[in-house]
C-alpha cells in the first residue's frame, strides 16, 4: 500500500503549500475586492493531491500538504507564489509576482530518464493583470525564469466564474498557457549527449497548454470550507512530440480543507 508522502525539503514544501490553494485564490477577488483592500485575512488547512507529470514511466506520488493563505491591501498569497499589489483602476487590478514552480525531474524519477541530466525547478518573477467583468473573472500572468535554469518565459490567460448554490460553490475555469521555446526545450528536449536509440535527440519549440477544470467548494461553517478541484490539461504539440513524453493530457485532482481566520 502506497501511503501519501510528506515533504522533506523546505523549498518544495513552500511551493506546494502555495500551489495547493492556487485554483481557489481568485475567489478572493471579484466583488469582495473592495472589502479586502482594508482587511487582513489568512487561512490554514490541508490538501491531498497526486503529483503527475507527462514523462514516460514517471514515479507518480500522492502527497499531503499544509495550506497557508494570506491577503491584505499590499500582498497576496495566490497559488505558487506571491503578488505585490500595485493598485487598481476600476475593475482592473495589477501587481508584481514572485513564484516557485515544481517543474523538472531527476533521472531517478523514471527508468526512461536514466542518463538524462537533472532539470531544475525554478523561481519565477513577472506581473499580473486581473479584470473583474460582470459575468466572469479574467487574468493574465507573465513570468520569466529568475533562476536562469531554462531562461524561459510563460504567459497564462485565464477566465472563470463562480456560481453559488446555497452552501456549495461551483467554479468552472479555462486557461491557456504559452511556454516559450527555451522553457519547453529545457524541460522536454533531449540533448545530443543524452540521446539513445530509444530516446533520440529532440529540440523543442514554443507551445500552448490548455486547461479545463471545475472547482467545487462546500462551506461547513462561516469559516470552514471543504474543496475539490478536478481538471485536465491538454499538452501542446511541442511537449507531446518529445520522446520523453508518452501522453497528451494530464489529469489534475486536489482535495482539501481550509479554515479562514
Amino acid at each position: 500500500m502506497n501511503l501519501p508522502r510528506l515533504p522533506r525539503s523546505p523549498l518544495p514544501l513552500l511551493a506546494a503549500v502555495l500551489t495547493a490553494f492556487a485554483p481557489m485564490t481568485s475567489q478572493a477577488h471579484g466583488s469582495e475586492d473592495g472589502a479586502r483592500d482594508n482587511t487582513t485575512q489568512w487561512g490554514l488547512g490541508l490538501a491531498v493531491m497526486p503529483e503527475t507529470k507527462a514523462y514516460r514511466d514517471f514515479d507518480n506520488k500522492t502527497e499531503v500538504w499544509p495550506i497557508l493563505t494570506f491577503e491584505n491591501r499590499w500582498v497576496r498569497v495566490f497559488g505558487p507564489g506571491l503578488e505585490f499589489k500595485l493598485g487598481r483602476s476600476g475593475p482592473l487590478s495589477y501587481g508584481l509576482t514572485v513564484g516557485y514552480a515544481r517543474d523538472g525531474y531527476k533521472a531517478s524519477d523514471s527508468p526512461f530518464l536514466t542518463g538524462m541530466d537533472k532539470r531544475q525547478a525554478s523561481a519565477w518573477v513577472g506581473g499580473r493583470l486581473g479584470l473583474q467583468a460582470g459575468w466572469a473573472s479574467f487574468s493574465a500572468d507573465w513570468s520569466g525564469d529568475a533562476s536562469s535554469h531554462s531562461k524561459g518565459q510563460k504567459l497564462r490567460l485565464g477566465v472563470e466564474r463562480r456560481v453559488a448554490l446555497g452552501a456549495f460553490g461551483l467554479t468552472p475555469r479555462l486557461t491557456a498557457t504559452w511556454l516559450d521555446g527555451k522553457f519547453v526545450d529545457y524541460y522536454y528536449g533531449v540533448r545530443a549527449a543524452e540521446a539513445t536509440v530509444a530516446r533520440p535527440a529532440y529540440s523543442a519549440g514554443s507551445t500552448v497548454n490548455t486547461e479545463l477544470a471545475l472547482r467545487v467548494d462546500y462551506r461547513l461553517a462561516p469559516q470552514q470550507m471543504l474543496f475539490a478541484d478536478v481538471g485536465v490539461t491538454s499538452l501542446g504539440s511541442g511537449i507531446k512530440r518529445s520522446p520523453l513524453v508518452d501522453r497528451s493530457t494530464l489529469p489534475e485532482v486536489r482535495l482539501g480543507y481550509l479554515y479562514r481566520f
